[in-house]
């Protein structure tokens, strides 16, 4: 192995032991959390190949020499194996999928820059093909193939990331609003009046907009599993043929495509629709776009909890300390979005919060120094 003077490939391969512990404990709560059975089993299957994959990356750092290689699962994935018992799995199916991607990418470059090889376990897809395989052999119905692929290919759904990202968008819109009257109000009244429209405005427009975005995307999805039930119907052997290239493409042989396709479109016609809107569209027939009232719901409430924020403190606050007070408790509910952003990118907390607050507490100095110019403008 070519040594790295700074250290960074002992780093590295401490990163990569972790990232493997993290996703085998969230496989376990996956399978913990699956009513199913059969899914349950893949998960655990998961859970056990990232467990293989741990003891390759700790066989190296013995190798190396390399002490304090980690044990246990992080913070992080305690917190999201918490959250998903919580709120449920997906939680925690997008983080999964981004680490399995830099799993891929982490080995490649660990053999380029280091000379370690990689364990040859990297490519999670192929592993879960093979567990389906597997799972289909003993009796894995059809529908229950799409439901997995379903919810693994829907993983852009992150409830996680949408939760952050609307407080986030709460607190900086009406902080910079608030701030801005604030340099041009001479009263604490019109700040208040402003940070309550602030907060109602931006609350609306988000629950709005959610709305429209989820039910216009369901009714697109529902149309496109018409379309697929539609063909079905008419052309049951192109639908075949085009089943059994998709299972080609995921490694299998062309008679077991052909036989595994044959299989699945040959029962239950809505389990064979569930099956090609899973595999062609990527799609839950049961679940084709989640309800746009419940979107509009959670839009509006995370981003009032976030623009309450610097309202509540500023209306507690005495007058002559209120812009302070509202600056402080900004501050503090910046650096805790942001550090929760680190739930999904494992990037450090203190980087991750003081980088959020710069740009929170920016954008209130430039509404803070416009609303001032016109303030002494218009007072002038």
């Amino acid at each position: 192995m070519r040594r790295d003077p700074h250290g960074a490939g002992h780093a590295r391969l401490r990163a990569n032991l972790q990232t493997e512990i993290d996703s085998g404990v969230l496989y376990e709560t996956l399978a913990a959390l699956e009513p199913r059975e059969d899914l349950a089993r893949v998960y655990q299957q998961l859970a056990a190949s990232e467990h293989r994959h741990a003891e390759h990356w700790r066989r190296q750092l013995a190798k190396e020499g390399v002490a304090g290689a980690p044990t246990g699962p992080s913070w992080r994935a305690r917190i999201l194996a918490r959250l998903a018992g919580r709120f449920g799995p997906g939680i925690i199916l997008p983080t999964l999928a981004e680490a399995e991607r830099a799993m891929g990418e982490a080995a490649q470059l660990a053999k380029r820059r280091w000379g370690l090889e990689p364990s040859g376990l990297e490519n999670t897809h192929g592993v879960l093909l093979e567990t389906m395989q597997q799972a289909s052999r003993h009796g894995m119905q059809g529908g229950a193939i799409a439901r997995f692929e379903g919810r693994h290919r829907s993983m852009g759904g992150n409830m996680l990331r949408a939760a952050v990202l609307g407080a986030n968008d709460g607190l900086v819109s009406n902080l910079s609003l608030m701030m801005g009257m604030a340099g041009a109000a001479q009263s604490p009244g019109p700040v208040l009046v402003a940070g309550v429209a602030g907060l109602l405005a931006g609350a609306i427009s988000m629950a709005l907009g959610e709305w429209l975005s989820v039910q216009s995307a369901r009714e697109l999805n529902e149309r496109q599993i018409d379309i697929e039930r539609e063909e079905l119907e008419h052309t049951p052997e192109e639908e075949a043929a085009e089943l059994a290239l998709i299972y080609q493409a995921k490694g299998l042989s062309e008679d077991e495509a052909r036989q595994l396709a044959d299989r699945l479109l040959s029962g239950d016609r809505e389990t064979a629709v569930a099956t090609l809107a899973a595999e062609e569209l990527g799609l839950d027939v049961s679940d084709p776009g989640g309800s746009a009232w419940e979107a509009a719901f959670s839009s509006f409430t995370l981003f009032a909890l976030g623009a309450g924020i610097p309202l509540l403190a500023f209306w507690a606050a005495p007058a002559a300390v209120a812009k302070t007070v509202c600056l402080v408790a900004s501050a503090l509910g910046l650096f805790a979005i942001g550090a929760a952003i680190t739930l999904m990118t494992g990037r450090s907390v203190w980087y991750s919060g003081m980088r959020q607050l710069a740009f929170g507490l920016a954008a209130a100095a430039v509404t803070y120094g416009v609303g001032r110019a016109f303030g002494v403008a218009v007072a002038g």
